[in-house]
C-alpha cells in the first residue's frame, strides 16, 4: 500500500488526495445505486453501505488508501418521494435515522480517531520510509558519481597520456628530420669549405706565400738597419751619459769645496755666518709669507671705523707680519738679528 500511495500521489496534496478518494466513493456509490431500488436504499441503508463498503474498499487498497467506514447520513429527493411512504414509517425511520445517527456519529468518531491516529503514524511510518528512500538514493547516487567521475578521470588521463605519446612520436620525428637535415647541411659545409679551401689555395695562400717571402727579406733588411741604428745611438747616449757623470762630478767636487770653505767660515765667524745664512733665507720666508695673497682672487677688507683702509691696509698687514720675523727666528733658532748687528765680530 506503502508503495502505490507513493506512486500514486507522491508530489499531491491532502485536498488532491482527498478529492480522487471521494470520486473513487461516489463512483462506487453511483454503480451499487443502479442495481437497488429507492425502498431498498432507504429501508437497508446498511445493506447499501457494506456493498459500497466492500466495492470501494477494495478499488482504495489498491491506491493505497485504507477505508475504515462507510456509512450514511441522510437519504432524501428533491420530489419527496421518500416523505410520502408514510408518516409513520417516516417516523420510525426519522428515530431509526435518529439512533442510526447518533450511533453512526458515535462510530464515525471513534473511527475517525482511530483512522486519525492511523493516519499520523502511516505519515510518521511514510516519512521514514521516505527518508531511508532519500538516504538509500543518496547513498547509490554518491556511489554512481565517484565511479562516473574515476572513469571520467581515468579516460581524461588515458586521453592525456595518449596525446603525451603523440607529440613525443611527433617531436622524436621531427627531431630525426632536423638531424637528417642538419647531416645534409653538415656535408653541404664540408663540400663548400673544400672548395673555399682550393680556391684560397689557388687565389690567396700561393700568392700569399710569395708576398709573405717578400715581406721578411724587407723585414730582415729593415731589422739589420735598425740594429746598426739602434747601436749608434746607445754608442751616442753612452758618450753623452759619460760626458754628463763627468760635468755631474764635476759639479758635486765643487759643491763639496764650496760645503767645506762654508763650514771654515762657519767655524771662524759662527754668528755672522749663522746671521748670514738667516739673512739669506729671509726672502724665501717673506715669499713663503705673502704666497697666498697672490693666490687669492678677492680680498674683502673690514674696518673697525679707525685707520687706513684699501690697499695699504693689506700692504701694513704682511708689513707688521715682517716686523715680527725677527723674534720668531730668535725663538727657533736662539739667534737674535739685531744683538748680532751690534756685536763686533770673533775671529778664530
Amino acid at each position: 500500500m506503502l508503495a502505490a500511495a507513493c506512486q500514486m500521489f507522491l508530489g499531491k496534496t491532502e485536498a488532491e488526495i482527498a478529492h480522487i478518494a471521494l470520486e473513487t466513493l461516489e463512483g462506487h456509490q453511483r454503480a451499487i445505486m443502479a442495481h437497488m431500488t429507492v425502498e431498498e436504499i432507504y429501508k437497508d441503508r446498511q445493506k447499501f453501505s457494506e456493498q459500497v463498503f466492500k466495492v470501494a474498499s477494495s478499488d482504495l487498497v489498491n491506491m493505497g488508501i485504507s477505508v475504515v467506514s462507510y456509512t450514511l447520513k441522510d437519504i432524501h429527493d428533491d420530489q419527496d418521494y421518500l416523505h410520502s411512504l408514510g408518516k409513520a414509517r417516516t417516523a420510525q425511520v426519522q428515530k431509526d435515522a435518529r439512533i442510526g445517527e447518533a450511533e453512526a456519529k458515535r462510530d464515525a468518531g471513534i473511527r475517525e480517531a482511530k483512522a486519525k491516529q492511523e493516519k499520523v503514524s502511516a505519515q510518521y511510518l511514510s516519512e521514514i520510509e521516505m527518508a531511508k528512500a532519500q538516504r538509500d538514493y543518496e547513498l547509490k547516487k554518491a556511489a554512481y558519481d565517484i565511479e562516473v567521475n574515476t572513469r571520467r578521470a581515468q579516460a581524461d588521463l588515458a586521453y592525456q597520456l595518449q596525446v603525451a605519446k603523440t607529440k613525443q612520436q611527433i617531436e622524436e620525428q621531427r627531431v630525426q628530420v632536423q638531424v637528417v637535415e642538419r647531416a645534409q647541411q653538415v656535408a653541404v659545409q664540408e663540400q663548400e669549405i673544400a672548395r673555399r679551401e682550393k680556391e684560397l689555395e689557388a687565389r690567396v695562400r700561393k700568392p700569399a706565400e710569395a708576398e709573405r717571402y717578400k715581406l721578411e727579406r724587407l723585414a730582415e733588411a729593415e731589422k739589420s738597419q735598425l740594429i746598426m741604428q739602434a747601436e749608434a745611438e746607445a754608442e751616442s747616449v753612452r758618450m753623452r751619459g759619460e760626458a754628463e757623470a763627468f760635468a755631474i762630478g764635476a759639479r758635486a767636487r765643487a759643491e763639496a769645496e764650496q760645503m767645506a770653505k762654508k763650514a771654515e767660515a762657519f767655524q771662524m765667524y759662527q754668528e755672522a755666518a749663522q746671521l748670514d745664512m738667516l739673512l739669506e733665507k729671509l726672502p724665501q720666508v717673506a715669499e713663503e709669507i705673502s704666497g697666498p695673497l697672490t693666490s687669492a682672487s678677492k680680498i674683502t677688507l673690514v674696518s673697525s671705523g679707525s685707520g687706513t683702509v684699501g690697499a695699504s691696509k693689506v700692504t701694513g698687514e704682511v708689513l707688521d707680519i715682517l716686523s715680527h720675523l725677527p723674534e720668531s727666528v730668535e725663538r727657533l733658532t736662539g739667534v737674535s738679528i739685531s744683538q748680532v748687528n751690534h756685536k763686533p765680530l770673533r775671529t778664530a
